[in-house]
């Protein structure tokens, strides 16, 4: 049986920083032409939680979340597993593991864009209790687009 570890960290973790460049060739594949207009958008700052999930002490799968600018609010962003290690439950783990940290520090509502060329993406967050929303900005108009939403429980 494999060893699954979530790690929490920051963007400027080389695995962060390693694992995202997989997730951006990932979604270029999928989403050309339109990917270059979103590029903007996937740029993570220092206000980034980060989650490293490690499988077998090797970095397989990453997520991060950002306050936005309703304070109670979070983006969850930049979510992704290596191929190689799909389907062992990792992307779940990790969302649960963000909506954690998300509400120990007291955020009440966490939101998230997807695309309509990622089902699987789509699945794990309903399955998670996310529902879709209209698009929020900077995604309003943009018609690959999928944003979504749930609320947190604080934890005191």
């Amino acid at each position: 049986m494999s060893l699954v570890t979530i790690h929490r960290t920051t963007a400027a973790d080389p695995a962060f920083i390693a694992l995202i460049a997989g997730l951006d060739a990932d979604l270029r594949i999928r989403y050309q032409p339109y990917q270059a207009k979103y590029d903007g958008f996937n740029k993570v700052d220092t206000s980034a939680r980060v989650v490293i999930a490690y499988l077998d002490k090797q970095p397989v799968g990453c997520a991060c979340f950002r306050p936005m600018t309703e304070r109670e609010a979070v983006e969850i962003k930049r979510m992704f597993v290596k191929p190689e290690a799909r389907g062992n439950g990792l992307a779940m783990t990790m969302l649960k593991a963000l909506e954690e940290w998300a509400a120990e520090e007291q955020f009440t509502v966490a939101r998230l864009e997807t695309g309509n060329k990622q089902p699987e993406a789509v699945g794990l967050y309903q399955k998670a209790g996310y529902i879709r929303t209209a698009n929020y900005p900077p995604y309003v108009g943009f018609e690959t687009s999928i944003c979504m939403e749930k609320p947190l429980s604080v934890i005191a």
